[in-house]
């Protein structure tokens, strides 16, 4: 017989070489030789069990009974929130090991290297503040403490009315090139920039404004003094500085549309930016975050601005160079 004939060549019960009983029972063998079988039932999944310990004491502060396989770190994170409500998940540190890294919200329970009864780490990060945040408190400040030194507040430079007002156009030219900087870096934080990470410890916001808020006192200080002179080649050096102004802050805003474009659709994935048409993020060819490149930037105004800028460039590469490795970090 054609296709699947049985185990004989031709069939035994037909040709009536076997009697009743044998043809009996080889047709019971022969239909469950060959019936298909019925669809077994899915394989039931595993339910997962996590035991959350505390990092430093091993105390146990929590155990998840009859957690799905699929749930990610978020959900675990919401599940420790419910109770322990003080601890909201920007605030956790969920880890594999006490002294490893943190896991990341997308990262599922059954592709963790855990059995069926987990083992996480948590740790209190402090309280948090957002990014967005963060970004406004601190370009805020600049803003309006340039403000206190360009209108010369008598607490500042004292009460001498030669003292109230600036005759230099050029200051006036610093003060509008300052706040449109600031300006422009509060409206990117708003509607251009995408964060990885929603949060910061809320202890770091301190160090960050002391940063910004007291380099701008510095510059407003020197630059709206009284005994302010102005640049050295007049005209020529003050227009080569404002070309050179508007030139660095269109690629600083190119910069960071490029890194925006990166996060599109609420992505966090950190991806590798590389240069576009935009001859501005060329420098894409040379540095990794080229934003902080077009910052660096030297106005030549007078010499005592350049001597502050170049102050404030050397501690830009400091705290940079600290910062820098895991900023660009894909991991």
């Amino acid at each position: 017989m054609g296709g699947r004939a049985g185990f004989f060549e031709k069939d035994p019960i037909l040709d009536g070489s076997l009697d009743a009983p044998s043809a009996t029972v080889c047709t019971f063998l022969w239909k469950r030789s060959f019936r298909p079988r019925a669809n077994c039932k899915a394989a039931v999944q595993a339910i997962f069990s996590v035991e959350i310990l505390d990092w430093e004491t091993k105390k146990q502060l929590c155990f998840l009974d009859k957690v799905e396989p699929n749930a990610t770190i978020r959900e675990i994170r919401l599940m420790f929130h419910k109770l322990y409500p003080r601890w909201y998940p920007a605030r956790q540190s969920i880890k594999l090991d006490p002294k490893g890294k943190s896991l990341r919200d997308e990262e599922i329970l059954q592709h963790l290297p855990v059995g069926t009864t987990a083992t996480l780490y948590f740790k209190d990060l402090g309280p948090q503040i957002g990014w967005t945040t963060v970004f406004l408190i601190e370009y805020t400040g600049p803003l309006f403490i340039y403000f206190l030194f360009y209108f010369r507040m008598t607490f500042v430079y004292g009460l001498d009315e030669r003292f109230t007002s600036s005759p230099h156009p050029v200051v006036n030219l610093a003060c509008i090139c300052h706040s449109f900087h600031y300006i422009k870096r509060l409206i990117e934080t708003v509607f251009v920039h995408r964060f990885s990470r929603g949060t910061m410890p809320l202890r770091n916001i301190v160090k960050n404004c002391l940063y910004y808020w007291g380099f701008a006192a510095w510059l407003a200080y020197y630059i709206n003094h009284p005994l302010y002179t102005p640049p050295s080649y007049g005209k020529k050096q003050i227009n080569f500085a404002v070309i050179m102004f508007l030139l660095c802050e269109a690629g600083n805003f190119s910069i960071h549309v490029a890194l925006s474009d990166l996060r599109r659709n609420g992505s966090k994935t950190r991806k590798i930016p590389y240069p576009t048409k935009n001859p501005f993020t060329w420098l894409f060819f040379f540095v990794s975050c080229p934003n902080y490149t077009y910052e660096d930037k030297v106005i030549l105004i007078n010499r005592e601005i350049n001597a502050n800028a170049v102050t404030r460039n050397i501690l830009n590469f400091l705290g940079q160079n600290r910062w820098g490795p895991g900023s660009v970090s894909l991991s």
